[in-house]
């Protein structure tokens, strides 16, 4: 599928970020977080405009480009044109996070098996890992209303979600929200290992639970510590990874 580069429609600060995003769709897909074309992934784009770029709907992830990325606006109209529609629930899912929350870059949303497997439990995200310790530092839960495409939901996800950069739709999945796309992936390699790691603790033997005042401490930590989980360090080497398989997402 041949799509025109749009690198000389945009300026070199919104071409990195399609680039990383475009990396970002590449890379869930490698790690197997897809949902054949459904689940998003969001970038803002500074400035005053309030425009963020989302995938085009139809497209797998390891087939988005940074060319093929849809720019739109908070009323989901495309700045710059495209043959590919946007997925109206995940507008409004990321468009809530988005307006609400002015210093996140990247919203990542993913339905997997062990993501969607955990917000079914009524005990949520259990203290049982250090993965879960970073999670449970920053962690809110919203509930289940059906397929997110109504603009009624937006103000009740964005009260859910308050400050947490982990958010656990319940029967839903997992979505993160990040400072900058390497931070939002690293983030939600987080939360899909801490539920990973839920799951097969729960097919063994009685559980032994992190003590709170670790978590606590966990918690504190992360509030003052800046960079969030460290994205920007773990990121050149997931890009390197990326391009030793395949450097078509740059086009």
């Amino acid at each position: 599928m041949h799509i025109p580069s749009v690198k000389e429609q945009v300026s070199a600060e919104e071409w990195q970020i399609r680039v990383d995003l475009a990396a970002c769709y590449r890379l869930v897909a490698m790690y197997g977080w897809s949902d054949l074309v459904f689940t998003h992934i969001s970038a803002r784009i500074p400035g005053p405009e309030h425009h963020f770029l989302i995938n085009p709907y139809g497209l797998m992830f390891d087939e988005i480009t940074a060319s093929s990325l849809v720019k739109v606006d908070q009323q989901c109209n495309k700045i710059i044109d495209s043959p590919f529609p946007v997925n109206p629930a995940g507008f409004v899912i990321h468009s809530a996070v988005h307006e609400a929350r002015e210093e996140v870059q990247c919203v990542l949303h993913t339905h997997t098996r062990a993501g969607v497997a955990v917000s079914a439990q009524k005990c949520g995200i259990l203290p049982i890992s250090q993965q879960s310790t970073f999670v449970l530092a920053s962690l809110a839960y919203h509930e289940y209303e059906g397929v997110a495409f109504r603009d009624e939901e937006k103000p009740r996800l964005q009260a859910d979600l308050g400050k947490a950069n982990f958010l656990m739709l319940r029967n839903h999945g997992l979505l993160v929200a990040g400072k900058s796309i390497a931070d939002a992936f690293l983030s939600m390699y987080t939360f899909e290992a801490t539920c990973q790691i839920q799951l097969a603790a729960q097919a063994g033997g009685e559980l032994t639970q992190v003590n709170p005042l670790i978590v606590k401490g966990v918690a504190e930590a992360m509030r003052v510590q800046t960079g969030g989980l460290g994205g920007a360090f773990v990121w050149p080497s997931l890009i390197r990874k990326l391009d030793r398989a395949d450097e078509g997402y740059k086009l």
